[in-house]
């Protein structure tokens, strides 16, 4: 099989490991299999993570400096009354539990913090941190993921090292689709393992 020189220096540099679903850029991202434009800056493997101010369930300011020393994985996803958007996060809720706890999951929606309440509740999920973008859309803008148009982020995994470099990003190329939670848990025990 022969590869073409942007294949190689992909496998070289480790980009193949991030799934066939992974988003190549902004353009490659489809909803309903129509592409969509993202908009803001997604930041650079390696690079120190942009900050960032959400709103927890009673409107109280969250930061990314809130989770300072730790390894934070971020699932963002478009809105958790959808049935990928409910799995993904209880998916993580239910895997949280088998890390330290110098590692933090949150679960970041642009739905409002009363949503968002009622749905943790209504699926018992209590050991993730759901967040809300729904004030600022800070999160969407400086990760790049805010679906213009449509006031949702895209579906995508993220991992800040204790240190606060941006480590692994998924972006997952149709946002109806699954993330890759093998690949994602695997690369946060290795990179919560470094931080030891």
């Amino acid at each position: 099989m022969r590869m073409t020189m942007s294949a190689v220096l992909a496998t070289v540099l480790g980009l193949s490991l991030l799934g066939p679903a992974m988003a190549k850029d902004n353009t490659l991202v489809t909803m309903g299999n129509k592409p969509v434009t993202l908009l803001g800056t997604q930041p650079g493997l390696q690079q120190m993570a942009p900050g960032f101010r959400l709103v927890d369930d009673k409107f109280n300011p969250v930061t990314l400096s809130d989770f300072k020393g730790k390894t934070v994985l971020i699932s963002a996803v478009p809105s958790l009354d959808t049935g990928v958007c409910a799995l993904q996060t209880k998916r993580f809720n239910k895997e949280v539990g088998h890390y330290p706890d110098d590692v933090v999951m949150l679960t970041i929606s642009t739905d409002l913090p009363f949503a968002q309440k009622r749905f943790c509740k209504a699926e018992s999920v209590d050991k993730i941190k759901v967040l809300s973008d729904s004030v600022w859309r800070d999160f969407g803008d400086k990760y790049g993921l805010l679906i213009e148009n449509k006031g949702l982020l895209a579906r995508a995994i993220l991992i800040i090292d204790a240190a606060g470099r941006l480590q692994y990003r998924e972006l997952v190329g149709e946002i109806s689709h699954h993330p890759d939670y093998d690949a994602a848990l695997a690369a946060l025990k290795r990179i919560s393992e470094q931080g030891d």
